[in-house]
């Protein structure tokens, strides 16, 4: 998949439905692209046509975001804007427009973090004591057959 030379353009329409499915075919969550962003330069383009130059703040789950040294143009882009700082609703963004070069950064901590967490499930499998999991039955506990159970739900009362 190629970029345009001054980013990569993740598509939003009235929901976070399309961003999602967008970063799913990049195998990335927007949220977690949106967190690597900060302290970044991004555009972002309205529903109504304005768009806001700055470096990204925060942003929440509703992909409110708040942006710093901004420079806001017009939807006719014959008007400008400096701003210190600016707040968008995450229901008025229409697209956002990252440096592509996060894309590569964000997907190559994914993979790590991935692989990381294989390697850290597999070092609990096997070894003696190790009862459960998709190898062995498992012996005792709490239920199944096998015995009286003290104290647990047995059958009846027992003994008091």
């Amino acid at each position: 998949m190629s970029h345009g030379a001054l980013g990569s353009r993740l598509t939003l329409s009235n929901t976070l439905i399309s961003l999602t499915l967008h970063c799913t075919f990049l195998n990335m969550l927007p949220l977690s692209l949106l967190n690597a962003a900060q302290n970044k330069p991004m555009l972002v383009e309205l529903k109504n046509g304005e768009t806001c130059n700055g470096h990204l703040i925060n942003c929440d789950n509703f992909m409110n975001i708040t942006l710093r040294d901004v420079y806001q143009t017009n939807s006719d882009g014959d008007r400008f804007w400096k701003l210190k700082e600016c707040y968008i609703r995450g229901s008025t963004i229409k697209y956002l427009r990252i440096p592509e070069t996060l894309l590569d950064t964000v997907k190559e901590e994914q993979n790590r973090a991935r692989e990381s967490g294989r390697n850290a499930r597999g070092a609990h499998a096997g070894g003696p004591g190790n009862r459960g999991g998709r190898g062995a039955p498992m012996r005792g506990g709490r239920g199944g057959r096998g015995g009286p159970m003290r104290g647990g739900r047995g059958r009846g009362r027992g003994v008091q």
